[in-house]
């Protein structure tokens, strides 16, 4: 069975997100990753055209009961009608996760991978999580590039 991961990120992105969702989406497909997101705009587009344009598989598990929102890029669209609830699906069915940029709902993904305790966290760019002295808080990866944030998963040697 091939790797499943989760790539976390805003609707509402920056160019650079974008750009960095789209490169870590084709590098996860070059590596015949299975790409698992939110399966709507934003991060998760780039990361699943990035995908798709390396012949990638993208799950989208949407948070309506239809797929009127999926993107296009989709290889499978699984609506839910969970809502925000979902990303507790996507961080499940993930082998690793990388977080690209930052929202209230990539922050939830963050920390449900985190307090699930079993897979990779890596977060590229976003928002930073500090403990209550100010300290970032261990567990989390940080990398600077797409191809660091798979190297971080060590998912591949």
């Amino acid at each position: 069975m091939p790797l499943q991961v989760a790539v976390c990120g805003p609707r509402m992105c920056s160019e650079e997100e974008w750009q960095d969702a789209c490169t870590t989406g084709r590098l996860l497909a070059e590596r015949g990753a299975v790409v698992i997101c939110g399966g709507q705009g934003g991060v998760m587009a780039a990361v699943a055209g990035g995908a798709r344009s390396a012949g990638g598989i993208v799950v989208g598990v949407l948070p309506a009961a239809d797929r009127s929102s999926a993107d296009p890029a989709l290889t499978v669209a699984i609506p839910t009608g969970l809502g925000e609830a979902r990303n507790n699906v996507i961080v499940n069915a993930a082998d690793a996760v990388i977080v690209i940029g930052g929202s209230w709902g990539t922050l939830s993904e963050l920390a449900l991978a985190m307090r699930s305790g079993r897979v990779p966290v890596v977060q590229l760019g976003g928002w930073h999580v500090l403990d209550e002295q100010g300290r970032p808080l261990s567990g989390i990866c940080h990398a600077s590039t797409p191809r660091q944030a798979l190297e971080l998963t060590g998912l591949w040697s």
